[in-house]
C-alpha cells in the first residue's frame, strides 16, 4: 500500500484540485442516477491509519457531493488476485469510479480498466496509466522533515528510532526526510532502523519498537501499518510521530505530532470531474502545499515553542522556501558518498528513485 511511483510517473506529477464550483451539471446529470463510486481497502478499517484516510475521503466526497454520489467499499482486500475479482465485482456492480489505494492493486486495476472502459479507475500510489487510469501518490516525505523537527527538539538521548516495512524509495525517502530534519536542529542526533519486511503485523511492529527502546531510543517514528509503535511508545512512557492520522486516542501521551495524508479534496474533485464528464487521466503527486499532507495534532507534551517552529517550517514548504532535499552544505550518505552536492536540490526523478540512506542514519539497507 505503501510503495513508491516509479520514475515514469515523474512526467505526469502535475497536481490540480479545482474550487468546489468549478465543475457545472447539466439538468439531466442532476436527474440522472447518483454516480455510483467504489473504494477497494488493503487493511481492515480501523480508527486511525492507512486505510481510516482513505475512507475519510470517502465520507468526504460523500459530505460533498450528497445525493449525487453513491459510495461503498471492500476492506481488507489482499493484493494480487482477490485484489482483481474484487475491482471486478465494482465494476460489474454499476461503480463508474472506483479508488484503488495500494501499490499492489496497480496491475489488477488495469486489467480490469480493459474490461470496462466506460469505467474510470483511481490508482493511488500507483504510476502506470491508461486512458480510464489515472494515478496520485502524495509526498509523504515533507511531513516526515517537519516531523523530524519536532523529534530533534524533544529527544534526550539524541537517538531516534524509526519501524520500516521494505527498503523501497519511499520509505528511503522518509527515513532521510526525518533524519535531516532531526539533524537540522539537531545534529549529534541519529536514527536506528529496524526493518520487518512486511507491512502489516502488530505484534512484530511492538516487537521492533520495543528492541528500539532497549536501546536508548526515546522518540520513534515509523512506516507501518498498524497503530503497534505507538501503542508500545505509549506503554513504555516514551514519545513517538503518528503516521497517516492522528493518534491520540491509542498514544494520548506518547504522540508529540503526527504526519496526516489528506485525500477528501483530491477524491471530491475527481468524482466531481467524472460527473461533469470532465475525468481526464492524469498523474498527481501533491504535497503540503497542494493540501496532501500536513502536520500537527500535537500532544500535550510537545512545547509551544516546538509547535510553532514546526508550522513555520510547514508554510515555508507550502511557499517554496523550504525543500527537505535541498543541500545548504553537501550531504553524504551513511557510507560517506556525496547524494546531494552543496546548493542543489534532489530533482524528482531522483527522489522517487531513492536507494541510500543519510548520514546520521545507522546500520545498512536490507536488500
Amino acid at each position: 500500500m505503501y510503495k513508491n511511483l516509479a520514475a515514469t510517473f515523474v512526467a505526469a506529477c502535475a497536481f490540480s484540485l479545482a474550487p468546489s464550483g468549478a465543475f457545472s451539471q447539466s439538468k439531466d446529470a442532476v436527474k440522472a442516477e447518483p454516480l455510483k463510486i467504489g473504494f477497494v481497502y488493503v487493511a481492515p478499517l480501523s480508527d486511525a491509519g492507512w486505510v481510516h484516510q482513505h475512507d475519510e475521503g470517502r465520507k468526504a466526497v460523500e459530505a460533498a457531493l450528497g445525493k449525487q454520489v453513491q459510495t461503498s467499499f471492500v476492506e481488507n482486500v489482499a493484493e494480487g488476485p482477490d485484489a482483481e475479482r474484487v475491482i471486478r465485482d465494482l465494476a460489474r456492480q454499476g461503480n463508474k469510479l472506483i479508488f484503488t489505494p495500494s501499490f499492489g492493486y496497480m496491475e489488477p486495476t488495469l486489467k480490469v480498466a480493459q474490461e470496462f472502459p466506460d469505467v474510470k479507475f483511481e490508482s493511488v500510489t500507483g504510476y502506470k496509466t491508461a486512458p480510464n487510469v489515472a494515478v496520485s501518490n502524495a509526498r509523504y516525505y515533507e511531513g516526515r522533515y517537519l516531523a523530524g523537527i519536532a523529534a530533534g527538539r524533544m529527544t534526550q538521548t539524541n537517538l531516534a528510532g524509526y519501524v520500516a516495512g521494505f527498503p523501497i524509495p519511499e520509505v528511503l525517502q522518509g527515513i532521510n526526510a526525518f533524519t535531516l530534519g532531526l539533524r537540522s536542529v539537531n545534529p549529534k542526533a541519529e536514527v536506528k532502523v529496524v526493518w520487518l519486511g512486511e507491512w502489516f503485523n502488530p505484534p512484530r511492529e511492538r516487537d521492533a519498537a520495543m528492541t528500539l527502546f532497549n536501546q536508548n531510543v526515546d522518540v520513534i517514528a515509523f512506516h507501518t501499518g498498524s497503530t503497534a509503535v505507538m501503542a508500545a511508545a505509549q506503554e513504555r512512557g516514551k514519545m513517538a510521530v503518528a503516521y497517516h492520522s492522528d493518534m491520540r486516542k491509542i498514544a494520548p501521551d506518547a504522540q508529540i505530532i503526527a504526519v496526516t495524508h489528506e485525500w477528501g479534496a483530491y477524491y471530491t474533485a475527481r468524482a466531481k470531474a467524472v460527473l461533469a464528464g470532465t475525468w481526464k487521466s492524469a498523474g498527481v503527486w501533491g504535497g503540503v502545499k497542494e493540501g496532501m499532507i500536513r502536520v500537527g495534532d500535537f500532544g500535550s507534551k510537545t512545547p509551544k515553542t516546538v509547535q510553532a517552529e514546526v508550522l513555520q517550517r510547514q508554510k515555508d514548504i507550502a511557499a517554496g522556501k523550504l525543500h527537505p532535499f535541498h543541500a545548504i552544505a553537501a550531504v553524504l550518505d551513511n557510507e560517506g558518498h556525496e547524494v546531494i552536492a552543496k546548493g542543489q536540490t534532489l530533482s524528482d526523478d531522483k527522489i522517487l528513485n531513492m536507494n541510500w540512506l543519510v548520514a546520521g542514519v545507522q546500520g545498512k539497507l536490507s536488500r
